[in-house]
Protein backbone atom coordinates (compact mmCIF):
# COMPACT_ATOMS: atom_id res chain seq x y z
CA UNK A 1 0.00 0.00 0.00
CA UNK A 2 1.20 3.54 -0.58
CA UNK A 3 2.52 5.55 2.32
CA UNK A 4 1.83 9.44 2.08
CA UNK A 5 4.65 9.59 4.60
CA UNK A 6 7.56 12.17 3.09
CA UNK A 7 10.15 10.07 3.92
CA UNK A 8 8.81 6.95 2.46
CA UNK A 9 11.31 5.08 -0.03
CA UNK A 10 14.35 7.67 1.36
CA UNK A 11 17.82 5.61 2.55
CA UNK A 12 18.54 6.11 5.85
CA UNK A 13 21.12 8.65 5.75
CA UNK A 14 24.42 8.92 7.71
CA UNK A 15 25.15 10.41 10.83
CA UNK A 16 26.99 13.80 9.83
CA UNK A 17 23.96 14.77 7.08
CA UNK A 18 21.20 13.91 10.06
CA UNK A 19 23.51 16.34 11.98
CA UNK A 20 22.18 19.32 10.27
CA UNK A 21 18.58 17.44 9.86
CA UNK A 22 16.88 20.18 11.51
CA UNK A 23 18.91 23.30 10.02
CA UNK A 24 16.97 22.21 6.21
CA UNK A 25 13.90 21.54 7.95
CA UNK A 26 13.63 25.16 9.37
CA UNK A 27 14.81 26.54 5.64
CA UNK A 28 11.24 25.42 4.39
CA UNK A 29 9.02 24.24 6.44
CA UNK A 30 5.94 25.95 4.88
CA UNK A 31 6.69 24.89 0.78
CA UNK A 32 5.60 21.76 0.26
CA UNK A 33 6.55 20.57 -3.50
CA UNK A 34 4.97 17.85 -5.35
CA UNK A 35 7.22 15.08 -7.04
CA UNK A 36 6.22 12.50 -9.45
CA UNK A 37 7.70 8.95 -8.30
CA UNK A 38 8.87 6.88 -11.31
CA UNK A 39 6.79 3.38 -11.58
CA UNK A 40 7.92 1.07 -9.05
CA UNK A 41 7.61 3.71 -6.36
CA UNK A 42 5.66 2.72 -3.26
CA UNK A 43 3.01 5.37 -3.93
CA UNK A 44 2.13 3.26 -7.26
CA UNK A 45 2.69 4.59 -11.08
CA UNK A 46 2.46 8.22 -11.52
CA UNK A 47 1.24 9.14 -8.29
CA UNK A 48 1.12 12.43 -6.27
CA UNK A 49 2.82 12.61 -2.88
CA UNK A 50 3.42 15.55 -0.80
CA UNK A 51 7.37 15.61 -0.15
CA UNK A 52 8.89 18.28 1.84
CA UNK A 53 11.38 20.26 0.50
CA UNK A 54 13.72 19.66 3.60
CA UNK A 55 13.63 16.05 3.10
CA UNK A 56 15.11 16.15 -0.66
CA UNK A 57 17.57 18.76 0.74
CA UNK A 58 18.34 15.49 2.99
CA UNK A 59 19.25 13.67 0.34
CA UNK A 60 20.68 16.16 -1.89
CA UNK A 61 23.19 17.12 1.40
CA UNK A 62 24.24 12.96 1.43
CA UNK A 63 25.23 13.42 -2.28
CA UNK A 64 26.97 16.46 -1.66
CA UNK A 65 28.95 15.29 0.89
CA UNK A 66 29.80 11.74 -0.14
CA UNK A 67 33.55 10.85 -0.83
CA UNK A 68 32.92 8.18 -3.60
CA UNK A 69 36.98 8.47 -4.74
CA UNK A 70 37.94 7.37 -0.86
CA UNK A 71 35.98 3.93 -1.49
CA UNK A 72 38.05 3.55 -4.47
CA UNK A 73 40.77 0.85 -4.45
CA UNK A 74 44.23 1.88 -4.45
CA UNK A 75 44.53 -0.23 -7.78
CA UNK A 76 42.34 1.78 -9.51
CA UNK A 77 43.57 5.26 -8.00
CA UNK A 78 46.96 4.02 -9.40
CA UNK A 79 45.32 2.95 -12.89
CA UNK A 80 44.16 6.32 -13.22
CA UNK A 81 47.68 8.00 -12.04
CA UNK A 82 49.25 6.03 -14.83
CA UNK A 83 47.06 7.99 -17.72
CA UNK A 84 48.07 11.49 -16.73
CA UNK A 85 50.85 13.54 -17.42
CA UNK A 86 53.92 14.01 -15.45
CA UNK A 87 52.73 17.51 -14.12
CA UNK A 88 49.62 16.65 -13.22
CA UNK A 89 50.72 13.19 -11.87
CA UNK A 90 53.10 15.51 -9.24
CA UNK A 91 49.97 17.88 -8.56
CA UNK A 92 47.95 14.48 -7.77
CA UNK A 93 50.56 13.25 -5.16
CA UNK A 94 49.85 16.68 -3.00
CA UNK A 95 46.14 16.13 -2.72
CA UNK A 96 46.30 14.16 0.38
CA UNK A 97 49.09 11.63 2.22
CA UNK A 98 46.83 8.23 0.59
CA UNK A 99 47.32 10.26 -2.90
CA UNK A 100 50.72 10.82 -2.23
CA UNK A 101 51.36 7.11 -1.16
CA UNK A 102 49.77 5.33 -4.10
CA UNK A 103 51.38 7.05 -6.59
CA UNK A 104 54.85 6.73 -5.27
CA UNK A 105 54.56 3.20 -4.92
CA UNK A 106 52.72 3.03 -8.08
CA UNK A 107 55.67 4.57 -10.20
CA UNK A 108 58.20 1.98 -11.81
CA UNK A 109 60.13 4.40 -14.25
CA UNK A 110 62.04 7.30 -12.40
CA UNK A 111 64.79 9.77 -14.08
CA UNK A 112 67.49 10.85 -11.21
CA UNK A 113 69.45 13.81 -11.79
CA UNK A 114 72.97 11.62 -10.57
CA UNK A 115 74.92 13.87 -9.31
CA UNK A 116 77.31 13.63 -6.16
CA UNK A 117 74.93 15.37 -3.90
CA UNK A 118 71.73 12.57 -4.43
CA UNK A 119 73.27 10.13 -2.20
CA UNK A 120 71.75 11.59 0.98
CA UNK A 121 68.63 11.95 -0.58
CA UNK A 122 68.53 8.82 -1.73
CA UNK A 123 66.54 7.01 1.35
CA UNK A 124 64.08 8.98 1.24
CA UNK A 125 63.43 9.03 -2.43
CA UNK A 126 63.78 5.05 -2.52
CA UNK A 127 61.30 4.41 0.22
CA UNK A 128 58.46 6.79 -1.60
CA UNK A 129 59.13 5.01 -5.19
CA UNK A 130 59.97 1.56 -3.60
CA UNK A 131 58.47 -0.22 -6.94
CA UNK A 132 60.83 1.42 -9.01
CA UNK A 133 62.19 -1.03 -11.43
CA UNK A 134 63.06 1.32 -14.33
CA UNK A 135 65.90 3.89 -13.19
CA UNK A 136 67.53 6.15 -15.08
CA UNK A 137 71.06 8.23 -13.44
CA UNK A 138 71.75 10.87 -15.31
CA UNK A 139 74.67 13.28 -14.79
CA UNK A 140 75.75 16.71 -16.78
CA UNK A 141 79.30 16.31 -17.86
CA UNK A 142 80.58 19.27 -15.81
CA UNK A 143 79.67 18.03 -12.55
CA UNK A 144 80.85 15.24 -10.29
CA UNK A 145 78.42 11.92 -10.67
CA UNK A 146 77.47 9.79 -8.27
CA UNK A 147 80.52 7.33 -6.91
CA UNK A 148 80.00 3.70 -5.54
CA UNK A 149 77.81 4.32 -2.26
CA UNK A 150 75.13 5.65 -3.78
CA UNK A 151 74.60 3.08 -6.18
CA UNK A 152 75.58 0.31 -3.87
CA UNK A 153 72.12 1.98 -2.04
CA UNK A 154 69.86 2.01 -4.92
CA UNK A 155 70.69 -1.36 -5.65
CA UNK A 156 70.41 -2.65 -2.01
CA UNK A 157 66.89 -0.43 -2.63
CA UNK A 158 66.01 -1.60 -6.03
CA UNK A 159 66.35 -5.01 -5.79
CA UNK A 160 63.49 -5.68 -8.34
CA UNK A 161 65.29 -3.58 -11.11
CA UNK A 162 64.96 -4.85 -14.53
CA UNK A 163 65.95 -1.61 -16.39
CA UNK A 164 69.03 0.92 -15.85
CA UNK A 165 70.71 3.96 -18.06
CA UNK A 166 73.44 5.35 -16.86
CA UNK A 167 74.86 8.73 -18.80
CA UNK A 168 77.94 10.41 -17.61
CA UNK A 169 78.47 8.75 -14.45
CA UNK A 170 82.00 8.99 -14.37
CA UNK A 171 82.67 8.23 -10.64
CA UNK A 172 81.07 4.91 -10.69
CA UNK A 173 84.14 1.89 -10.61
CA UNK A 174 84.22 -1.39 -11.07
CA UNK A 175 83.66 -1.92 -7.36
CA UNK A 176 80.82 -0.50 -7.73
CA UNK A 177 78.99 -2.09 -10.70
CA UNK A 178 79.97 -5.48 -9.23
CA UNK A 179 77.71 -4.68 -6.52
CA UNK A 180 75.39 -3.38 -8.38
CA UNK A 181 74.94 -6.51 -9.99
CA UNK A 182 75.02 -8.98 -7.68
CA UNK A 183 72.54 -7.00 -5.93
CA UNK A 184 70.61 -7.02 -8.66
CA UNK A 185 70.66 -10.27 -10.18
CA UNK A 186 67.25 -9.64 -12.33
CA UNK A 187 68.52 -6.73 -14.72
CA UNK A 188 67.45 -7.12 -18.21
CA UNK A 189 68.18 -4.33 -19.61
CA UNK A 190 71.73 -2.34 -19.42
CA UNK A 191 72.54 0.86 -21.39
CA UNK A 192 75.74 2.95 -20.04
CA UNK A 193 77.01 6.15 -21.73
CA UNK A 194 80.71 8.18 -20.82
CA UNK A 195 81.27 6.22 -18.32
CA UNK A 196 84.69 5.21 -16.70
CA UNK A 197 84.02 1.60 -14.90
CA UNK A 198 85.88 -0.73 -17.02
CA UNK A 199 85.64 -4.77 -18.28
CA UNK A 200 86.16 -6.04 -14.40
CA UNK A 201 82.63 -3.98 -13.81
CA UNK A 202 81.19 -4.82 -17.07
CA UNK A 203 81.86 -8.80 -16.65
CA UNK A 204 80.55 -8.91 -13.48
CA UNK A 205 77.71 -7.77 -14.44
CA UNK A 206 77.27 -10.61 -17.41
CA UNK A 207 78.67 -13.19 -15.36
CA UNK A 208 75.68 -12.40 -12.44
CA UNK A 209 72.56 -10.96 -14.37
CA UNK A 210 71.44 -14.55 -16.12
CA UNK A 211 68.42 -12.60 -17.18
CA UNK A 212 69.93 -9.83 -19.52
CA UNK A 213 68.37 -9.01 -22.84
CA UNK A 214 69.66 -5.89 -24.13
CA UNK A 215 73.20 -3.91 -23.87
CA UNK A 216 73.88 -0.78 -24.92
CA UNK A 217 77.27 0.81 -24.50
CA UNK A 218 78.40 4.16 -25.99
CA UNK A 219 82.00 5.74 -24.84
CA UNK A 220 82.90 3.21 -22.20
CA UNK A 221 86.58 4.83 -21.41
CA UNK A 222 87.58 2.73 -18.76
CA UNK A 223 88.17 -0.45 -21.08
CA UNK A 224 92.67 -0.96 -21.41
CA UNK A 225 94.36 -0.99 -24.20
CA UNK A 226 97.33 -3.24 -24.19
CA UNK A 227 98.56 -6.35 -22.65
CA UNK A 228 96.75 -5.86 -19.13
CA UNK A 229 93.13 -5.63 -21.32
CA UNK A 230 90.60 -7.68 -20.46
CA UNK A 231 88.11 -9.63 -22.76
CA UNK A 232 84.36 -9.09 -22.48
CA UNK A 233 82.14 -12.08 -21.97
CA UNK A 234 80.75 -14.17 -22.33
CA UNK A 235 79.64 -14.80 -19.04
CA UNK A 236 76.33 -16.19 -18.18
CA UNK A 237 74.30 -13.19 -19.64
CA UNK A 238 75.45 -14.74 -23.36
CA UNK A 239 72.20 -17.06 -23.45
CA UNK A 240 69.81 -14.41 -22.53
CA UNK A 241 71.05 -11.49 -24.49
CA UNK A 242 69.01 -10.70 -27.57
CA UNK A 243 70.46 -6.98 -28.63
CA UNK A 244 73.66 -5.56 -28.47
CA UNK A 245 74.73 -2.17 -29.68
CA UNK A 246 78.00 -0.69 -29.32
CA UNK A 247 78.60 2.81 -30.24
CA UNK A 248 81.79 5.02 -30.43
CA UNK A 249 84.37 2.30 -28.78
CA UNK A 250 88.01 2.59 -29.10
CA UNK A 251 88.26 -1.16 -28.11
CA UNK A 252 84.78 -2.23 -29.02
CA UNK A 253 86.43 -5.28 -30.51
CA UNK A 254 87.07 -6.63 -27.02
CA UNK A 255 83.20 -7.34 -26.74
CA UNK A 256 83.92 -9.82 -29.56
CA UNK A 257 83.64 -12.86 -26.90
CA UNK A 258 80.39 -11.41 -25.69
CA UNK A 259 78.93 -11.28 -29.11
CA UNK A 260 80.14 -14.73 -30.23
CA UNK A 261 79.12 -16.33 -27.38
CA UNK A 262 75.23 -14.62 -27.39
CA UNK A 263 73.62 -17.49 -29.40
CA UNK A 264 70.55 -16.21 -29.11
CA UNK A 265 71.90 -12.87 -29.99
CA UNK A 266 68.68 -11.27 -32.83
CA UNK A 267 70.02 -8.10 -33.42
CA UNK A 268 73.58 -6.36 -33.53
CA UNK A 269 74.17 -2.79 -34.01
CA UNK A 270 77.99 -0.76 -34.29
CA UNK A 271 78.69 2.46 -34.89
CA UNK A 272 81.42 4.30 -35.20
CA UNK A 273 83.38 1.70 -33.11
CA UNK A 274 87.56 1.39 -34.29
CA UNK A 275 89.20 -1.40 -35.98
CA UNK A 276 88.79 -4.20 -38.76
CA UNK A 277 85.87 -5.73 -38.42
CA UNK A 278 85.84 -8.16 -41.38
CA UNK A 279 87.47 -11.31 -39.13
CA UNK A 280 85.11 -10.69 -36.53
CA UNK A 281 82.36 -10.92 -38.33
CA UNK A 282 83.18 -13.99 -40.00
CA UNK A 283 83.73 -15.66 -36.35
CA UNK A 284 80.22 -13.99 -35.24
CA UNK A 285 78.36 -15.40 -37.95
CA UNK A 286 79.66 -18.91 -37.54
CA UNK A 287 78.23 -19.55 -34.46
CA UNK A 288 75.39 -16.71 -34.13
CA UNK A 289 73.44 -17.93 -36.90
CA UNK A 290 69.93 -16.43 -35.95
CA UNK A 291 70.50 -12.45 -36.29
CA UNK A 292 67.89 -11.00 -37.81
CA UNK A 293 68.90 -7.16 -37.48
CA UNK A 294 72.00 -5.84 -38.19
CA UNK A 295 73.31 -2.29 -38.08
CA UNK A 296 77.03 -1.51 -39.74
CA UNK A 297 77.68 2.41 -39.43
CA UNK A 298 80.99 4.36 -40.00
CA UNK A 299 82.72 0.89 -39.70
CA UNK A 300 85.74 -0.95 -41.20
CA UNK A 301 84.34 -3.54 -43.15
CA UNK A 302 84.38 -5.02 -46.28
CA UNK A 303 82.70 -6.98 -48.62
CA UNK A 304 84.06 -10.00 -46.98
CA UNK A 305 82.50 -9.21 -44.02
CA UNK A 306 79.16 -9.07 -45.87
CA UNK A 307 79.97 -11.76 -47.28
CA UNK A 308 79.84 -13.81 -43.34
CA UNK A 309 76.67 -11.89 -42.62
CA UNK A 310 75.23 -13.66 -45.40
CA UNK A 311 75.40 -16.70 -43.59
CA UNK A 312 72.79 -15.21 -41.26
CA UNK A 313 69.79 -16.52 -43.68
CA UNK A 314 67.28 -15.14 -40.97
CA UNK A 315 68.66 -11.61 -41.79
CA UNK A 316 65.47 -8.98 -41.88
CA UNK A 317 66.78 -5.94 -41.61
CA UNK A 318 70.47 -4.68 -42.63
CA UNK A 319 71.64 -1.01 -42.47
CA UNK A 320 74.69 0.02 -44.30
CA UNK A 321 75.80 3.34 -43.98
CA UNK A 322 79.10 5.29 -44.39
CA UNK A 323 80.73 1.79 -45.16
CA UNK A 324 82.94 2.65 -48.18
CA UNK A 325 84.76 -0.77 -48.65
CA UNK A 326 81.12 -2.61 -49.29
CA UNK A 327 80.37 -3.04 -52.74
CA UNK A 328 78.17 -4.50 -55.22
CA UNK A 329 79.58 -7.49 -54.65
CA UNK A 330 78.97 -7.61 -50.69
CA UNK A 331 75.46 -6.57 -51.67
CA UNK A 332 74.97 -9.40 -53.75
CA UNK A 333 76.30 -12.24 -51.50
CA UNK A 334 73.34 -10.58 -48.83
CA UNK A 335 70.66 -11.14 -52.05
CA UNK A 336 71.89 -14.63 -52.41
CA UNK A 337 71.63 -15.98 -49.08
CA UNK A 338 69.32 -13.45 -47.17
CA UNK A 339 65.68 -14.14 -48.72
CA UNK A 340 63.68 -12.72 -46.14
CA UNK A 341 65.22 -9.22 -46.22
CA UNK A 342 62.67 -6.90 -45.30
CA UNK A 343 64.41 -3.64 -44.65
CA UNK A 344 67.52 -1.83 -46.47
CA UNK A 345 68.71 1.45 -45.82
CA UNK A 346 71.95 2.18 -47.97
CA UNK A 347 74.13 5.67 -47.26
CA UNK A 348 76.68 5.19 -50.16
CA UNK A 349 78.66 8.21 -49.28
CA UNK A 350 78.95 9.29 -52.77
CA UNK A 351 81.65 6.73 -52.94
CA UNK A 352 79.33 5.16 -56.18
CA UNK A 353 80.40 1.11 -55.20
CA UNK A 354 76.67 0.24 -54.66
CA UNK A 355 74.44 0.84 -57.32
CA UNK A 356 72.14 -1.19 -60.47
CA UNK A 357 74.32 -4.39 -60.10
CA UNK A 358 73.74 -4.64 -55.87
CA UNK A 359 70.00 -3.27 -56.40
CA UNK A 360 69.07 -5.53 -59.45
CA UNK A 361 70.08 -9.23 -57.14
CA UNK A 362 68.13 -7.51 -54.35
CA UNK A 363 65.43 -7.10 -56.59
CA UNK A 364 65.33 -10.57 -58.20
CA UNK A 365 65.82 -12.52 -54.78
CA UNK A 366 64.71 -10.30 -51.78
CA UNK A 367 61.00 -9.86 -53.15
CA UNK A 368 59.41 -9.63 -49.54
CA UNK A 369 61.26 -6.22 -49.51
CA UNK A 370 59.24 -3.68 -47.69
CA UNK A 371 61.31 -0.77 -47.00
CA UNK A 372 64.39 0.59 -49.24
CA UNK A 373 66.15 3.68 -48.21
CA UNK A 374 68.85 5.11 -50.71
CA UNK A 375 71.07 7.67 -49.59
CA UNK A 376 73.93 8.66 -51.66
CA UNK A 377 73.33 5.87 -54.10
CA UNK A 378 72.63 6.13 -57.96
CA UNK A 379 70.51 4.07 -59.24
CA UNK A 380 68.30 3.89 -63.02
CA UNK A 381 65.42 2.88 -64.03
CA UNK A 382 66.38 -0.45 -64.51
CA UNK A 383 67.12 -1.05 -60.97
CA UNK A 384 64.12 0.74 -59.63
CA UNK A 385 62.14 -1.28 -62.29
CA UNK A 386 62.75 -4.51 -61.31
CA UNK A 387 62.55 -3.66 -57.30
CA UNK A 388 58.83 -2.03 -58.19
CA UNK A 389 57.96 -5.26 -60.55
CA UNK A 390 59.35 -7.84 -58.24
CA UNK A 391 58.98 -6.59 -54.39
CA UNK A 392 55.17 -6.23 -54.75
CA UNK A 393 55.35 -5.81 -50.51
CA UNK A 394 57.33 -2.58 -51.13
CA UNK A 395 55.80 0.05 -49.15
CA UNK A 396 58.30 2.62 -48.26
CA UNK A 397 60.64 4.21 -50.37
CA UNK A 398 63.25 6.84 -49.67
CA UNK A 399 65.69 8.78 -52.31
CA UNK A 400 68.39 11.15 -50.93
CA UNK A 401 71.02 12.72 -52.27
CA UNK A 402 71.09 10.89 -55.73
CA UNK A 403 72.10 12.52 -58.86
CA UNK A 404 70.21 9.72 -61.28
CA UNK A 405 67.02 10.02 -59.33
CA UNK A 406 65.03 12.60 -62.21
CA UNK A 407 61.62 12.64 -63.08
CA UNK A 408 61.90 9.34 -65.41
CA UNK A 409 63.34 7.16 -62.44
CA UNK A 410 59.98 8.84 -60.80
CA UNK A 411 57.70 8.37 -63.51
CA UNK A 412 59.02 4.87 -63.28
CA UNK A 413 58.20 4.52 -59.60
CA UNK A 414 54.42 5.60 -60.05
CA UNK A 415 53.64 3.02 -62.86
CA UNK A 416 55.27 0.34 -60.96
CA UNK A 417 55.16 0.44 -57.17
CA UNK A 418 51.41 -0.36 -57.10
CA UNK A 419 52.01 -1.04 -53.07
CA UNK A 420 54.54 1.99 -52.24
CA UNK A 421 52.51 3.68 -49.51
CA UNK A 422 55.08 6.73 -48.06
CA UNK A 423 57.58 8.12 -50.44
CA UNK A 424 60.33 10.69 -49.30
CA UNK A 425 62.78 12.42 -52.04
CA UNK A 426 65.85 14.70 -50.97
CA UNK A 427 68.40 16.65 -52.81
CA UNK A 428 67.74 15.07 -56.42
CA UNK A 429 67.18 16.63 -59.97
CA UNK A 430 63.22 15.57 -59.69
CA UNK A 431 60.82 18.39 -61.23
CA UNK A 432 57.16 19.51 -61.18
CA UNK A 433 56.58 16.61 -64.05
CA UNK A 434 58.18 14.01 -61.85
CA UNK A 435 54.99 15.14 -59.50
CA UNK A 436 52.52 15.14 -62.21
CA UNK A 437 53.25 11.28 -62.54
CA UNK A 438 52.60 10.71 -58.95
CA UNK A 439 49.37 11.81 -59.52
CA UNK A 440 48.59 9.32 -61.44
CA UNK A 441 50.29 6.69 -60.18
CA UNK A 442 50.96 4.71 -57.67
CA UNK A 443 47.48 4.04 -56.24
CA UNK A 444 48.09 3.36 -52.53
CA UNK A 445 49.93 6.25 -51.83
CA UNK A 446 49.20 8.29 -48.42
CA UNK A 447 52.21 10.46 -48.32
CA UNK A 448 54.78 12.08 -50.17
CA UNK A 449 57.80 13.94 -48.34
CA UNK A 450 59.95 16.35 -51.09
CA UNK A 451 62.83 18.49 -49.62
CA UNK A 452 65.32 20.11 -51.27
CA UNK A 453 64.79 19.55 -54.78
CA UNK A 454 65.00 22.13 -56.61
CA UNK A 455 62.77 21.58 -59.66
CA UNK A 456 60.12 21.22 -57.38
CA UNK A 457 57.79 24.28 -57.00
CA UNK A 458 54.91 25.05 -54.62
CA UNK A 459 52.70 24.79 -57.70
CA UNK A 460 53.65 21.39 -58.37
CA UNK A 461 52.85 20.48 -55.13
CA UNK A 462 49.51 21.85 -55.04
CA UNK A 463 48.59 20.43 -58.20
CA UNK A 464 49.14 16.66 -56.60
CA UNK A 465 47.31 17.43 -53.65
CA UNK A 466 44.49 18.50 -55.79
CA UNK A 467 44.46 15.44 -57.70
CA UNK A 468 44.94 13.05 -54.73
CA UNK A 469 43.06 14.80 -52.11
CA UNK A 470 43.95 12.01 -49.11
CA UNK A 471 47.26 12.17 -49.85
CA UNK A 472 49.76 14.16 -47.51
CA UNK A 473 52.40 15.80 -49.69
CA UNK A 474 54.92 18.10 -47.21
CA UNK A 475 57.29 20.27 -49.80
CA UNK A 476 60.26 21.56 -48.50
CA UNK A 477 61.93 24.45 -51.35
CA UNK A 478 64.99 24.93 -48.82
CA UNK A 479 68.26 25.62 -50.46
CA UNK A 480 70.60 22.38 -50.98
CA UNK A 481 73.32 21.75 -48.65
CA UNK A 482 76.29 19.83 -49.25
CA UNK A 483 76.74 17.98 -46.36
CA UNK A 484 76.65 13.96 -46.37
CA UNK A 485 72.82 12.38 -45.54
CA UNK A 486 72.52 9.60 -43.70
CA UNK A 487 69.81 7.07 -42.70
CA UNK A 488 70.52 6.54 -39.26
CA UNK A 489 72.32 8.89 -36.51
CA UNK A 490 74.23 6.60 -34.24
CA UNK A 491 71.72 8.49 -31.09
CA UNK A 492 68.46 7.60 -33.43
CA UNK A 493 69.55 4.50 -33.59
CA UNK A 494 69.34 2.67 -30.06
CA UNK A 495 65.88 3.39 -29.16
CA UNK A 496 65.32 0.61 -28.58
CA UNK A 497 67.68 0.16 -25.37
CA UNK A 498 66.72 3.38 -24.23
CA UNK A 499 64.38 3.71 -21.54
CA UNK A 500 61.04 5.30 -22.41
CA UNK A 501 60.33 8.79 -21.32
CA UNK A 502 59.92 8.78 -17.89
CA UNK A 503 57.34 10.01 -15.99
CA UNK A 504 59.27 12.04 -13.62
CA UNK A 505 62.17 13.65 -13.12
CA UNK A 506 63.14 14.02 -9.59
CA UNK A 507 65.23 16.22 -9.10
CA UNK A 508 64.56 18.37 -11.80
CA UNK A 509 67.71 18.56 -14.15
CA UNK A 510 68.90 22.15 -15.35
CA UNK A 511 69.23 22.72 -18.77
CA UNK A 512 73.16 22.44 -19.67
CA UNK A 513 74.75 25.65 -20.72
CA UNK A 514 77.92 26.43 -23.44
CA UNK A 515 80.17 28.64 -24.03
CA UNK A 516 79.97 30.74 -27.18
CA UNK A 517 82.91 28.54 -28.79
CA UNK A 518 81.28 25.34 -27.75
CA UNK A 519 77.56 26.80 -29.18
CA UNK A 520 79.30 27.77 -32.49
CA UNK A 521 80.53 24.34 -32.95
CA UNK A 522 77.40 22.34 -31.75
CA UNK A 523 75.42 24.74 -34.65
CA UNK A 524 77.80 23.54 -36.83
CA UNK A 525 77.40 20.36 -36.49
CA UNK A 526 73.47 20.52 -36.06
CA UNK A 527 73.48 21.85 -39.91
CA UNK A 528 75.49 18.61 -40.74
CA UNK A 529 73.25 16.28 -39.09
CA UNK A 530 70.32 17.90 -39.76
CA UNK A 531 69.90 16.16 -43.41
CA UNK A 532 70.29 12.84 -42.03
CA UNK A 533 67.81 13.27 -38.98
CA UNK A 534 65.09 14.49 -41.65
CA UNK A 535 65.42 10.87 -43.05
CA UNK A 536 66.29 9.10 -39.58
CA UNK A 537 62.88 10.63 -38.20
CA UNK A 538 61.00 9.97 -41.31
CA UNK A 539 61.22 6.37 -41.59
CA UNK A 540 61.98 5.55 -38.05
CA UNK A 541 58.07 6.93 -37.61
CA UNK A 542 57.17 5.18 -40.32
CA UNK A 543 58.77 1.96 -39.48
CA UNK A 544 57.22 1.94 -36.45
CA UNK A 545 54.23 2.29 -37.28
CA UNK A 546 54.57 -0.56 -39.22
CA UNK A 547 56.53 -2.83 -37.00
CA UNK A 548 53.27 -1.89 -34.74
CA UNK A 549 50.74 -3.16 -37.04
CA UNK A 550 52.91 -5.92 -38.62
CA UNK A 551 52.85 -7.39 -35.04
CA UNK A 552 49.56 -7.22 -34.52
Amino acid sequence: MGQSSSTAGIPAASSRCLSNFDHHRNRSRSNPALISLMPGGDAGAGADVDVDVDDVDVDVDLQENANYISDLPDECLAYIFQSLGSGDRKRCSLVCRRWLLVEGQSRHRLSLKAESDLLPLIPSLLTRFDAVTKLALKCDRRSASIGDDALVLISLRCRNLTRLKLRACRELTDAGMAAFAINCKGLKKLSCGSCTFGAKGMNTVLDHCSSLEELSVKRLRGINDGSAAKPIGPGVAASSLKTICLKELYNGQYFGPLIIGSKNLRTLKLFRCSGDWDKLLESIADRVTGLVEVHLERLQVSDVGLAALSKCSNLEILHLVKTPECTNAGLVSIADHCKLLRKLHIDGWKTNRIGDEGLIAIAKRCTNLQELVLIGVNPTSSSLGLLAANCQNLERLALCGSETIGDAEISCIAAKCISLKKLCIKGCPVSDHGMEALAGGCPNLVKVKVKKCRGVTGEGADRLRACRGSMAVNLDTGEIDHQDASASDGGAQDNGLEFPPVVSHIPAGDNPSSSSGRSALFKGRLGLFGGRNFVACTFRRWSNSNSNSHSN
